[in-house]
C-alpha cells in the first residue's frame, strides 16, 4: 500500500479540514445526514447521481414504543457473559488496556490462522473502512466496488480526493467479478467487496470470490468486508482469511456489532499483510479508540459460541417468517444471508417512510436501479410481526 510521507500532525490537519462530519462514527454520520436533509426538506440523504440514494426519514419524536428495524443490530445481544465482563472491567478503567488488547489479538490471531502483527484493532469495522480510505486516497486514485454496496469507504475516499468506479450487481445479486477485474486501471488503488453485501443481503460464491481475490490482489489490494459473514449459511467457512494466511494482499474486516450484539460497544478488527496494516497504523493507531470494557466484552463473546448460535437460529427463523410474508404479499425481494432483507415497494420511498413511521416502525428506504426499496432489519419475532402488520395495513 503506497502512502505519502505525511506526518501524523499533517494528516490530522488535512483530514480535519476536508472530512468534517466524516470523522464521526457511522451512526453519527447517518444522524447528521438525516438532520441536514430534514432541515433542507431534501428527499434524499446524499443527493448524488452516481450511486444509489437513501430516502430521508420523516421528522418524528422517537419513543420507547418505536420498533427500530433500520440499523441491522442483533436484538438479543450482547451475550450476558460479555455484559458481565464489560461491567467488571469498568473498575480498572483508570489503567490503559494494552495487556487485555494483546490477549484479545492473540485469540483472534489463533482463530483466523494469522500472526498477531497481521491484525489491526479498531472501534468497529466501519472505522477501519474509513481509515483505509483516508490513508490510501489522500493523493487521489480510484476504488472499485459493487453498486449498490456499503458506502462508508467510498464516501470517505471521495471526500479526500479519490474516485469511485461502481459495477452493478449481477441479476442473481452476486458481485460482477469479471467486470470489476476488467475495470482495474493504472489509477486503481483498491477493490472493495462487501460479502455478504449491504444493503442487498446477498452473498457471492466463495470459490469464485477466493479465486478473484487471489488473482486480483497481485495487482491491487482487495478489501473484503465480512461484517455479516457469521450470519450466512456457511458462516466463517466462506471467509477470505485463508488468503491472508497465504500472504496475499487481501484485507478482511470483521465486527462485533452484528452477530455478537455489541454495536454500541464499538469494536472490530482487520487482518491483512503486516506492511499494509502498518501503513494504516502509522497514522491512525486504531487500538487507542477501544475501551477496556469493550475489549473484555469481546473476549467473553468469542468464548460464548452457544449464545451466538442461539442468536443465529432466532434471527434465521425471524428472517424466514419475514420472507414468507413478502412472498404471500407478492413483494419482490433479494436473497439474503444476513439479518436484514431488502425488497421492492410499489410506492415512492419518502411517502412509504412517512406511512410506516406513523405506525411506529422504523426502517430504511433506498432508490437504485430505478426502483424504490425497503430494507428491514431482522428483530425479534414479535418485532417482525409488528412490521408485517404495518406492511399489511399500508399495502392492503
Amino acid at each position: 500500500m503506497n502512502t505519502t510521507n505525511f506526518s501524523r500532525r499533517d494528516w490530522l490537519k488535512k483530514s480535519t479540514l476536508t472530512l468534517g462530519a466524516l470523522t464521526l462514527i457511522p451512526s453519527e454520520i447517518w444522524t447528521n445526514n438525516v438532520l441536514k436533509a430534514q432541515s433542507e426538506n431534501s428527499p434524499f440523504l446524499y443527493n448524488s447521481s452516481n450511486y444509489f440514494n437513501e430516502f430521508t426519514p420523516p421528522i418524528v419524536e422517537e419513543n420507547e414504543s418505536l420498533v427500530i428495524l433500520r440499523a441491522n443490530e442483533n436484538p438479543y445481544g450482547p451475550p450476558p457473559k460479555a455484559a458481565k465482563a464489560f461491567q467488571d472491567e469498568v473498575f480498572t478503567g483508570n489503567r490503559y488496556s494494552w495487556k487485555t488488547l494483546d490477549d484479545l489479538m492473540e485469540t483472534i490471531a489463533k482463530n483466523e490462522g494469522v500472526k498477531t502483527d497481521q491484525i489491526l484493532m479498531a472501534p468497529g469495522s466501519s472505522d477501519i473502512l474509513e481509515k483505509v480510505a483516508m490513508v490510501l486516497f489522500q493523493n487521489g486514485g480510484n476504488v472499485i466496488s459493487a453498486d449498490p454496496s456499503y458506502m462508508s469507504l467510498m464516501i470517505v475516499a471521495k471526500a479526500v480526493g479519490g474516485q469511485w468506479k461502481s459495477y452493478k450487481l449481477l441479476d442473481d445479486s452476486q458481485h460482477d467479478l469479471d467486470a470489476m477485474e476488467a475495470g482495474i486501471d493504472a489509477d486503481t488503488k483498491l477493490v472493495y467487496i462487501c460479502n455478504p453485501n449491504n444493503p442487498t443481503g446477498s452473498i457471492t460464491d466463495a470459490k469464485k470470490l477466493r479465486d478473484f481475490c487471489s488473482r486480483v490482489s497481485e495487482k491491487v489490494p482487495v478489501f473484503v468486508d465480512e461484517a455479516y459473514i457469521e450470519l450466512s449459511k456457511n458462516g466463517l467457512k466462506d471467509s477470505m482469511n485463508t488468503l491472508v494466511a497465504e500472504g496475499k494482499n487481501v484485507i478482511v474486516a470483521r465486527t462485533f456489532s452484528k452477530i455478537h450484539g455489541m454495536a454500541g460497544l464499538r469494536i472490530g478488527y482487520a487482518i491483512g499483510k503486516k506492511e499494509t496494516l502498518d501503513s494504516i497504523n502509522e497514522i491512525t493507531r486504531g487500538g487507542m479508540g477501544i475501551t477496556g470494557p469493550s475489549i473484555a466484552a469481546a473476549s467473553a463473546s468469542l468464548a460464548n459460541t452457544d449464545f451466538l448460535d442461539d442468536c443465529r437460529a432466532k434471527i434465521t427463523a425471524a428472517r424466514e417468517y419475514t420472507i414468507s410474508f413478502l412472498e404471500t404479499k407478492k413483494f419482490s425481494y433479494l436473497p439474503s444471508e444476513t439479518n436484514f432483507v431488502i425488497f421492492e415497494i410499489p410506492m415512492e420511498g419518502k411517502e412509504f417512510l412517512q406511512k410506516i413511521y406513523a405506525k411506529n416502525v422504523a426502517v430504511r428506504s433506498f432508490k437504485f436501479w430505478d426502483k424504490n426499496w425497503c430494507r428491514v432489519s431482522i428483530g425479534t419475532m414479535d418485532e417482525m410481526k409488528l412490521f408485517t402488520k404495518a406492511m399489511g395495513e399500508i399495502f392492503a
